[in-house]
């Protein structure tokens, strides 16, 4: 049972590794949502190889705890699932600035962050030049995140992106 385990994931390994897709050269658009408030970025993919590409991101997050500006950058592996349906993941991290108005007269209300991140999601390429994607990005708070209540955001968003 356990050979047979071992070869379907080497298997699947394989089929992920040969199927990627032929990506658009550039994408240009927006990736709204967050998990905490709301978030909007301008969004620019560029490919860098078959089945590989750099997206990165400027934007701010607004919550009733915090406001941010933050820029990130990733690096994804994009794979075939079928037809125009493609799925990706992706390391990356990022930094940014974060004002927490709720605390006008603490000494702590904001400054500078770094993050890490990672990425998963989902996206379909219509026959016309735009992408719709969904996405799952963890982040972790790597250094200045101390007036945060946490140092994980559970990041999700849609996108919608032109290429060309």
């Amino acid at each position: 049972m356990k050979i047979l385990k071992g070869i379907s994931v080497l298997a699947f390994m394989a089929t992920c590794s040969i199927s990627a897709q032929d990506i658009a050269n550039h994408a240009l658009g927006l990736r709204l949502g967050d998990s905490d408030g709301f978030g909007a970025e301008i969004s620019y993919q560029k490919s860098l190889g078959i089945g590989n590409r750099a997206e990165f991101d400027l934007g701010w997050r607004d919550s009733r705890n915090f406001n941010a500006f933050k820029i990130a950058g990733l690096y994804q592996w994009v794979r075939t699932i079928e037809n125009n349906f493609n799925w990706y993941y992706g390391v990356g991290g990022g930094l940014g600035s974060v004002d927490f108005p709720s605390r006008p007269n603490n000494d702590d209300n904001g400054g500078i962050f770094v993050f890490a991140a990672g990425d998963i999601g989902i996206e379909y390429n219509f026959d016309i030049p735009l992408i719709l994607s969904l996405d799952f990005r963890p982040e972790v708070g790597v250094i200045g995140y101390d007036g945060f209540s946490d140092n994980f955001d559970f990041d999700i968003g849609l996108g919608i992106r032109y290429q060309f």
